[in-house]
């Protein structure tokens, strides 16, 4: 069970890792600015507040290079630990 949380967590970070050297900013709206909305085309619900995240540039590589560690790890954990 360990291997297997331990490789998804690395693939997870490695996938973050490569959308944030593809991305130069995200948008996040709050939100009570979706909830106003009417439509999903209104344009009033882009009106609300936003908060702007840009990752730094060494991010994405930290991301990725922590994945790769931490998949690696996971196949250095046993199959299946000892009896007590």
């Amino acid at each position: 069970m360990w291997r297997a949380l331990f490789l998804a967590i690395g693939i997870f970070m490695i996938v973050i890792g490569i959308q944030c050297l593809g991305v130069a900013q995200f948008v996040l709206k709050s939100r009570e600015s979706a909830d106003s909305a009417v439509s999903i085309f209104d344009a009033a619900a882009s009106l609300g507040p936003q908060k702007v995240i840009s990752p730094p540039a060494w991010a994405p590589w930290s991301m990725m290079a922590s994945g790769a560690v931490v998949c690696l790890y996971s196949f250095t954990i046993p199959k299946r630990v000892a009896g007590n």
